[in-house]
């Protein structure tokens, strides 16, 4: 089977070559990398010195694969804590896609010793990438399925892992009917490691080993919690005791939404405080010009630093009278963070454009639910878990408006993906209204980290039996 896959896969690359290389001329980002993805990385090798520790004459080298941003992103604690552990070892990181490199460059430069492409899945290019990388070991995170990469990597006993693997009800679906195709595939990975038991469930009907297909648990979930003692920040002093709502991350045209669901939500939650952190510090004055326009009060976070109790002069307006802030910009770098510790609910921006969104867990590692726009595409398989549990992301549900009625216990509630500022406004204030509604969503955020641990330490077990 291997052998006939490898002589069509490489005869359909040569058939495609010329359209693509033409069509690459229009969209670069199609053959971005294209070199690299054959297999030739040129002088961008790292340098396999000595290793008193080994004794061998090299060092070990790790390949780590993420196709695109998300899973780069979530590899982030894994890929450090590596380079914490094994200093003396060979870090590579390789992802698929141009955007999944843009990233990979820009948050590990430091961390990895060679950041690039993963081959194309033919054999010449994957002989090509060992010959040229000799890597000890290969982690893919996810499931990607590649049969000519999991073939001769096990032809020439090099292991080969999945780490964080998990498989979407409709990929389930195709892949179970090709299961006779994709069994001999899964079989030649040295283990695979799932993110639920419902994922191992999943790869082992598909034709996994059971014996070496095992529940990790999921990276993405496997984070601490900022160290916010030195905040400097009293809610109380700045805020009152009112409610607050942050809107971190946010990106251009999302601040006149949520500032737009501040307003309509003040009038009902009068003493509801709003906190804004933009995704790009250069857009903070055009920010705080908004902010002024509203009427309401408000503060800079860096004024409030040397102003621990603000003190404003007297000003026209809806908030003549009062002395607090009822919008502060978040215009200090780093500490965002820290601040979803002292929110009540937390937007993720980012996701009313095509960014894709930014990381809830940031936010939900405190038990402070989260709200989203409909693009989340850099974070699906958090959001499907945050709002859902398992399956495709949840919509927003309003079937239980009546604060007297008990949530639905089927449904998770830690996080809302949500289409319209519209539906974005009802599900902010159903969490700031409904006491027993929030302590179920607040509960769902702690539960997921507690039902997700362990992912991180799991996986350096096992690069620990490598090294």
């Amino acid at each position: 089977m291997f052998f006939i896959y490898g002589i069509l896969s490489t005869i359909l690359f040569i058939i495609i070559l010329p359209f693509w290389l033409i069509l690459g001329m229009f969209k670069p980002k199609l053959v971005a990398g294209f070199k690299e993805k054959c297999g030739f990385y040129g002088e961008k090798l790292p340098l396999t010195l000595p290793s008193p520790a080994r004794g061998e004459g090299k060092r070990v080298t790790l390949v780590f694969y993420g196709v695109s941003v998300g899973e780069v992103i979530a590899m982030e604690n894994l890929l450090k804590k590596t380079r914490e552990i094994f200093p003396e070892t060979n870090i590579i990181l390789l992802t698929g896609t141009k955007t999944g490199q843009e990233i990979a460059q820009k948050k590990f430069a430091g961390t990895c010793d060679l950041i690039s492409y993963f081959p194309f899945d033919l054999p010449f290019c994957i002989n090509n990438f060992i010959k040229k990388l000799k890597p000890d070991a290969v982690f893919i995170m996810e499931t990607e399925l590649w049969p000519n990469f999991a073939n001769i990597m096990n032809k020439k006993n090099i292991p080969l892992f999945i780490i964080n693997g998990r498989i979407s009800d409709r990929t389930y679906k195709s892949y179970k009917k090709l299961s006779f195709f994709f069994k001999p595939i899964l079989r030649k990975y040295t283990n695979i490691f799932t993110q639920s038991k419902q994922d191992n469930e999943k790869l082992i009907s598909i034709g996994a080993n059971p014996e070496t297909t095992t529940i990790m648990g999921n990276l993405k979930f496997d984070i601490k919690k900022p160290d916010t003692s030195n905040l400097n920040f009293e809610k109380s002093e700045c805020f009152g005791e009112g409610k607050v709502l942050i809107a971190g991350s946010t990106h251009s045209g999302e601040d006149e939404i949520i500032l737009d669901v501040f307003t309509q939500l003040k009038q009902e939650i009068p003493d509801l405080k709003l906190i804004i952190a933009s995704r790009h510090p250069e857009r903070n004055e055009n920010i705080f010009a908004l902010m002024q326009q509203t009427g309401f009060v408000c503060s800079k976070r860096s004024e409030l630093l040397h102003t621990p109790h603000p003190n404003p002069p007297p000003r026209v307006g809806r908030e003549k009278d009062l002395d607090q802030p009822s919008i502060i910009l978040l215009d200090t770098m780093g500490e965002l963070g820290k601040f979803y510790s002292v929110c009540d609910v937390a937007f993720i921006g980012g996701s009313f454009n095509k960014t894709g969104g930014h990381n809830p867990l940031e936010a939900t590692i405190f038990n402070k639910p989260v709200v989203s726009g409909p693009s989340v595409h850099n974070f699906k398989d958090i959001y499907s878990i945050l709002t859902q549990g398992s399956g495709e992301i949840a919509s927003v549900d309003y079937s239980c408006q009546n604060s007297s009625l008990m949530p639905r216990d089927d449904v998770n509630d830690a996080g809302k993906v949500v289409k319209t500022s519209e539906e974005l406004k009802e599900s902010i204030k159903k969490l700031l209204t409904d006491e027993i509604f929030y302590q179920k969503a607040s509960k769902d955020c702690e539960n997921v980290f507690e039902e997700n641990k362990g992912a991180l330490e799991f996986v350096i077990k096992v690069l620990q039996s490598i090294v």
